[in-house]
């Protein structure tokens, strides 16, 4: 019974799912109306950020047993999956809209960088003062991060070979093999030929918390974390469809900027990484949260640029990846103040106020219809 208990979310989103595919046809928002499709969004959202929790708490528990940082890439991976399923739900549904694999992607930049690493800083600066992590891993982290976001999102806006932030063919195809190369090189280092790089220096005995002791009986077999994982993870890949229609329907009903439909998946998709986060870094496993955070970033541009053209090639729909102006200087504020946060040894509550600033800030803009 208390596997019942821990799994409930999983059994819940499976049962949510069995639910749509029976009825999801007669439940279209033109057949029950505004305030019904409202009401299933709601519940829809809710069923899946708990099956996210689901699959993050899987994937921490196998962090325990592999360690850093095979325990991280396994989380992030497993959120960059939602995500890219919802992106490509909705655009396989063939909603008219080009500019929301760029929209999402620029949000969870916003989201993480700002919103995420302000609040580790804040809430860990709080209680420990000042906090260590290994700067090398941060370093790396940024060094290819960057890149993917000038050529992913900035340079579309100012090529001429195709019209409104696209790209031609020779630019999507350089774009995909780049990422593809880039993104493996990347974890190649971080798996295999520099993992130390990722990992926390301090002891234990330092200060910084354990993962075992924190998890305590919660952690069980790399088997049971597995099938656990993937089976929470199967309904909201599959649920995705469904959930892009009431999207779609909710942002046309509420006059809602176009932009909040990338919001709302960032969020669904970085809620339950956000905790992790902030958790770790109360904790004053600094590290974690870095990796947590900036890895999240990492794979999101790594993973969805080229899934996304490749979708676009094949269902011959438009993808829109370049940032508008507004979009672009909050990204280079963004990506510059990562680089002072991130170049000493050790990060403070400050720092954190700072990144908090430039979120709030991105969420003025949306709203104010300037991003």
């Amino acid at each position: 019974m208390t596997v019942y208990r821990k799994e409930a979310a999983t059994l819940v989103a499976i049962a949510a799912l069995i639910f749509f595919l029976f009825f999801g046809e007669s439940l279209a928002p033109d057949i029950v109306g505004p305030a019904t499709s409202m009401l299933l969004l709601a519940v829809l959202f809710c069923v899946m950020l708990w099956a996210a929790f689901s699959v993050v708490r899987h994937a921490e528990c196998l962090a325990v047993i592999l360690g850093e940082p095979y325990g991280t890439l396994i989380l992030t991976l497993s959120v960059i999956g939602i995500e890219v399923a919802l992106i490509a739900a909705i655009m396989i549904a063939g909603a008219d809209k080009p500019a929301l694999a760029r929209d999402t992607m620029f949000s969870i930049i916003m989201i993480v960088l700002n919103g995420l690493v302000g609040l580790s800083l804040v809430f860990g600066g709080l209680k420990h003062r000042l906090q260590e992590y290994n700067l090398q891993g941060a370093s790396a982290y940024l060094a290819v991060l960057m890149p993917f976001a000038l050529l992913g999102l900035v340079l579309p806006s100012y090529t001429q070979s195709a019209p409104g932030g696209q790209l031609s063919v020779l630019m999507a195809a350089f774009l995909i093999i780049m990422s593809v190369l880039l993104y493996g090189i990347f974890l190649a280092v971080q798996t295999i030929t520099h993992s130390d790089i990722f990992k926390h220096r301090v002891s234990t005995a330092a200060g910084v918390d354990d993962d075992d002791d924190h998890h305590g009986d919660h952690v069980r077999s790399i088997p049971y974390h597995t099938a656990g994982l993937v089976a929470a993870l199967l309904p909201i890949v599959l649920l995705s469809k469904q959930l892009a229609v009431y999207v779609d329907f909710g942002i046309g009903a509420l006059g809602a900027p176009l932009a909040f439909g990338g919001f709302m998946i960032a969020a669904l998709i970085l809620t339950p990484e956000a905790l992790s986060a902030i958790r770790s870094a109360r904790r004053n496993q600094l590290q974690r949260s870095v990796n947590i955070c900036l890895g999240s970033s990492l794979s999101t541009m790594g993973l969805t640029i080229p899934t996304v053209l490749i979708i676009g090639w094949i269902i011959n729909e438009p993808v829109e990846l370049g940032l508008e102006t507004t979009e672009i200087v909050m990204l280079a504020a963004t990506l510059a103040v990562s680089l002072v946060t991130f170049m000493s040894l050790r990060a403070h509550a400050l720092l954190g106020a700072v990144h908090l600033s430039l979120f709030a800030a991105y969420v003025a803009l949306l709203f104010d219809g300037s991003v």
